[in-house]
This record gives structure tokens, C-alpha cells and sequence, in this order.
């Protein structure tokens, strides 16, 4: 059956008129003339049976249908260039991976690892992109992901890498913490994660909640590094900090949190080569370093 898809040379007129709000422009950029480009609207137009354009004192403007479809014909664009330059690229060898990972994981324990890798497998690309809140995985170009949690998600299959150990760090310049008068540095998408530590030492202190907020581990290590009051963060996050000095242990307890980090993909990317290469390979990395840090 034949798809009903307008062609490529419609979709992008319409995406560089709709960029510049103007045809003269999306002409230009295109090397063809402005009538070329009127002409393809309006075939794309007719093809939809919908107004993507309207006249204006000032040029051509897009409708609301016009607007939402940009958008979706923008993002469907990128991924055909992404996948003609990657091929571009490999020659047709190998493969690429879409991996979103929450950014301090992947700044800290994954990017330092990658370059082995890399070595291992120099026909697969791996491609990062950040994400911090939960998504759905259709909605999106992405083979996996790296993720904090407390259990894999529904239709998706999941390599645990390690349990969550937090820990209590502040600049060496802080002195001996005083729970109740150092500021406690919060992170924003755990409001109650200190509470939950003080709970596990038998604690109770009066403003556990309070303190300016940070939604990045990263952002906390550097509040922290920088005298600003005591953070919570995954011990295994800032190693090199505590390795350097440039952060020590307020407190030589340590909390397992209820979350633990997961490598997760749909299922029916299973069998995706670069993906299980990258897997596996993964796998190792974390086993490796539970076993060196006595987590397992």
C-alpha cells in the first residue's frame, strides 16, 4: 500500500518557511526562487486539505495547525539527517545508540569509561542525551536509557548497574558540621531525602527541608565544594572529589537509598547489536566497580 507522505521536497519549503516566517527567506536558503517555494506550500496544502499559512501586513504567518505540524515535521527531519549523516559517517559499518542518561551519572561514572569503550568497539557511536524527568520511550528517537529509580519500567526489560549510597559532603573549609546551623543543601526532586538520612541515624532536626534547592547532583557537589553548606549525593558520583580534598565526609554514615541505578530499554530493542554490545559491556563496568567499592 502506498504511504501517504508528501514529498520531501514539500516538507522542506514548508520547515524552512516556517522557520523564517517568510518565503523570500526559506528561498534563499534552499537556492530555489520564491514562487518554487509558494509552490510547494500550496502543494503540500492541497496534499493536507489544511492552511499551514496565512497572509499577514508583514508576510506569511503560520496557522495553529500550521505551527503544531512544523513542529512535528522539524523533528521528524532532524532524525532523517542524523541517520543520513551517521550512515555518511560509518560507511554503512557499524551502528549508533540514542542513550538518554540523567547528566551527573553520566558526567562523572560514564563519560570517564566511554573512551574504553570506544576502543572495544570503535564501529558504534554512542550518542547522550540528557534526561532528568520520567518519559515514554515511543516519544522519543531514544534505543535506552540510564536512569534512578526503584524498579525497571512497564514494557521495558533492565540491567541493574548499583544501589544508590548517599552520603554527607561539604567543603573542607566548613569545619565540624552542626546539623542545625549549617545550611543543608537540598536537591529539588527529593525533597525529602534528608529527612530520610537524619531518620536512618535517629534523628529528628528542626528545617530538614530547608535550603536553596538544586535539581542536579552536579549543581549540589559544586554548592558543596564551595562552602555553601552541607549535600547528600551518591558516594560514587564524587570519588574524584573526595579523592582530591575538595570535598569531605561530614558524617561517616552512609544511607542506601531506595533507588538504584538502571540501564532500561524497550523491549523490542532487545536484540539492537550495538545496544546489546553496549549492555553487556556496561554490565562489566558496574560489577567491576560494586566489587572494587565492597557494594556487592
Amino acid at each position: 500500500m502506498r504511504r501517504k507522505i508528501p514529498s520531501t521536497a514539500a516538507l522542506s519549503a514548508f520547515e524552512a518557511a516556517a522557520r523564517h516566517q517568510s518565503f523570500t527567506k526559506a528561498a534563499d536558503e534552499l537556492a530555489l526562487t520564491q514562487s518554487a517555494i509558494c509552490r510547494q506550500i500550496g502543494t503540500l496544502e492541497e496534499f493536507l486539505g489544511v492552511a499551514l499559512f496565512r497572509r499577514s501586513r508583514r508576510g506569511v504567518v503560520l496557522t495553529d495547525a500550521g505551527a503544531e505540524y512544523s513542529r512535528k515535521v522539524t523533528s521528524r527531519l532532524d532524525e532523517v539527517e542524523r541517520d543520513v549523516l551517521e550512515l555518511m559517517a560509518k560507511g554503512g559499518a557499524g551502528g549508533a545508540l540514542e542513550l538518554g542518561v540523567v547528566p551527573t551519572f553520566a558526567t562523572k561514572w560514564l563519560l570517564p569509561r566511554l573512551p574504553l569503550f570506544a576502543r572495544q568497539h570503535p564501529g558504534i557511536t554512542i550518542n547522550l542525551s540528557s534526561r532528568t524527568r520520567p518519559f515514554l520511550f515511543d516519544e522519543t528517537p531514544l534505543d535506552a536509557a540510564i536512569y534512578a529509580g526503584e524498579a525497571t519500567w512497564p514494557g521495558t526489560e533492565g540491567v541493574f548497574l548499583m544501589r544508590e549510597q548517599l552520603v554527607a559532603v561539604c567543603s573542607p573549609s566548613l569545619g565540624r558540621p552542626d546539623w542545625r546551623r549549617h545550611t543543608l543543601l537540598q536537591s529539588s526532586t527529593r525533597p525529602y531525602v534528608w529527612r530520610d538520612w537524619f531518620a536512618t541515624r535517629g534523628m529528628e532536626v528542626e528545617g530538614d527541608m530547608s535550603g536553596p534547592r538544586f535539581e542536579l547532583f552536579s549543581m549540589l557537589a559544586e554548592a558543596a565544594a564551595h562552602g555553601m553548606g552541607i549535600a547528600l549525593l551518591p558516594r560514587f558520583l564524587i570519588d574524584d572529589e573526595l579523592e582530591r580534598g575538595v570535598l569531605v565526609l561530614a558524617s561517616k554514615h552512609e544511607y542506601m537509598s531506595g533507588r538504584s541505578y538502571y540501564l532500561t530499554y524497550p523491549e523490542q530493542k532487545s536484540e539492537n547489536q550495538a545496544l546489546t554490545a553496549f549492555r553487556s559491556w556496561l554490565e562489566a563496568q558496574a560489577r567491576e566497580y560494586r566489587q572494587l567499592r565492597g557494594l556487592d
